[in-house]
């Protein structure tokens, strides 16, 4: 393989529009209801974000290598590794996935610093608090994402809705807008949704190497019915966010991409083998971009009438 080649899989790269689309809804959000958009900000800030989330991909892989996770679901037979297997199957040795892991960061660093000297120092701030997620989700002292208690969900919430959203809109108009933070909960709650799915493949394996996600804690009946709970309230958002106003009504329509995900709810059991969440995981996927598909055009459609 190329090296770019080799980068985009150690990132996990095919995975980026699940940060790109909260921050375009910001931008053009600020254009919708301000008129404010330049261009080369949000294409600085596109840049920005898309490094911090694959440095939060890496640094996760990293961290989870480092604390055995990705261990057990290697050699658990009824869990599925979703990492990117450069250090479980030795591709890359940990230096080399640790300097790409932090010239990732640096990046996206050097980005926020640039936008805050042109929009304030809040759009670093935002960035800072993203970052800052991303390290300590998996990274001691704090590993977060191993404790339970819905705090990996909330630092979900944050870091792929209410900080991306409000902070692209801010880098346009230097300024807070509470629409902004209601366009947010849309594509954040469904983004939760994905991560809290993505742990029902490998959750024995989890539990096995201590890390307590919600599945792990409540058990597989229970985080389903939380499952679908999630989904319920992306769905309510989105109705809010058009009553609001952040949305035109037409936005509704993107209450029609969760009819798939819906049905492979009906499809499992309480207790199921870890192959039969791949559907779950897919769908759920599928279902926040073509939710946030809907929803940026809807905006668009509406900046031009």
């Amino acid at each position: 393989m190329s090296l770019w080649t080799q980068f985009k899989k150690a990132s996990r790269m095919q995975v980026i529009p699940i940060m790109l689309i909260p921050v375009a809804l910001g931008a053009i959000g600020a254009y919708v209801w301000t008129g404010e958009f330049h261009p080369w900000l949000f294409i600085l800030t596109l840049i920005g974000a898309g490094a911090a989330h694959l440095f939060s991909n890496m640094v996760n892989d990293l961290w989870d290598y480092k604390n055995g996770t990705d261990d057990e679901a290697k050699n658990n037979v009824d869990a599925i590794s979703t990492n990117s297997g450069f250090l479980t199957q030795e591709k890359w040795s940990i230096r080399k996935f640790e300097t790409v892991t932090w010239l990732l960061f640096t990046i996206a660093t050097l980005c926020g610093v640039v936008l805050s000297l042109f929009s304030g120092w809040w759009a670093f701030i935002f960035g800072a608090l993203g970052g800052l997620i991303a390290y300590f989700y998996v990274a001691p002292p704090i590993r977060f994402g191993y404790r339970g208690k819905g705090y990996s969900e909330v630092a979900i919430l944050l870091s792929f809705g209410i900080l991306p959203v409000m902070g692209a809109y801010y880098v346009q108009t230097s300024h807070m807008d509470v629409r902004a933070l209601m366009l947010s909960l849309p594509i954040g709650l469904l983004t939760t949704l994905i991560l809290f799915n993505h742990h029902f493949l490998h959750w024995q394996a989890d539990r096995l190497a201590g890390k307590k996600t919600l599945v792990v804690v409540w058990g597989e009946k229970r985080a389903l019915r939380f499952s679908r709970v999630l989904l319920l309230l992306a769905c309510l958002s989105l109705i809010a966010c058009v009553a609001a106003g952040a949305l035109p009504p037409y936005a509704l329509l993107a209450v029609i991409t969760v009819i798939p995900l819906y049905m492979v709810y009906g499809r499992l059991q309480d207790s199921n083998r870890s192959e039969a969440y791949l559907p779950l995981m897919k769908a759920s996927t599928k279902t926040t971009l073509r939710c946030g598909g809907v929803l940026i055009i809807s905006l668009i459609v509406q900046g031009l009438i």
